[in-house]
Formats: C-alpha cells, structure tokens, sequence
C-alpha cells in the first residue's frame, strides 16, 4: 500500500509545481526512482497510471520513471563508488535492498576499506523534470 500512497505524493507534488509554473496542462513528468527504494517499482508505476485520473491537470501526464543507481560516499577518504560491482553474495544483495543501512554490515570502500560510508545517491523517489502546456 506504500506504493500507492507515494505515487499520490508524486502526482500532487507534480500538479502543484505546474501551477507554479503556470502550466494548464502536465504532458510529463521524470520520476527517479532510488535502486535502494524498498517498494515495488511495478506496483508504483502501475499506481500512478491508475491515480493520475483523479487530478485534472494531469490525466494525460505520462510518468517516465527511470532507476538511479545506488551509490556511496566513503567518510573517511570522501571516494564515491557504486554498488553495482562489489563484491557481494546473493543474501546480502537481498539485506542490503530491503534495509540499505545493512550496508555497512557488509560492505567497506574500495579505496580505503572504511566501512563508514553514507547512501549518496539511489534512495527514495523524486521529481526529475515536468512538462507541460501553457
């Protein structure tokens, strides 16, 4: 049920930015979706076509939702590195998904083998870009 509601946030969020910009219309809108983001993308998508129907101003809107990979920042040394590429067992992909502060369970820097690090980039869900008709 998260997914639903969040999609709600997206489209509300989405509507009253185009006000803002004076648009009558959103014909797109960018959604990012954060690789760590521990709701189902399908359901997600599959909410905000369903949704959208609700707010005039965006019946028409089509949601591009794009991944964006999930990264880290290294504390000690500032390296950034992905997650994608390291070294890690099925399991503890799987941990580090659903519950990304897992992380530092199972993970150090590739630079400087620090396992003090912080999520830098792929979590939560955002607004990338609106589109619309003036």
């Amino acid at each position: 049920m998260h997914e639903w509601a969040l999609a709600e946030s997206v489209i509300k969020t989405a509507v009253e930015h185009s006000k803002a910009q004076k648009l009558k219309k959103l014909k797109e809108t960018g959604v990012l979706f954060g690789e760590l983001q521990a709701i189902d993308k399908e359901i997600f998508v599959f909410a905000l076509e369903e949704l959208r129907a609700q707010f005039p101003a965006a019946k028409a809107c089509k949601f591009k939702v794009s991944t964006e990979p999930a990264a880290f920042r290294c504390k000690a040394c500032s390296h950034e590195f992905p997650l994608k590429g390291l070294k890690k067992t099925k399991d503890e992909s799987e941990f580090i998904h659903f519950v990304p502060e897992m992380a530092h369970t199972f993970l150090k820097c590739p630079k400087c083998k620090s396992p003090d690090f912080e999520i830098a980039r792929g979590r939560g869900v955002s607004i990338s870009y609106i589109k619309g008709e003036k």
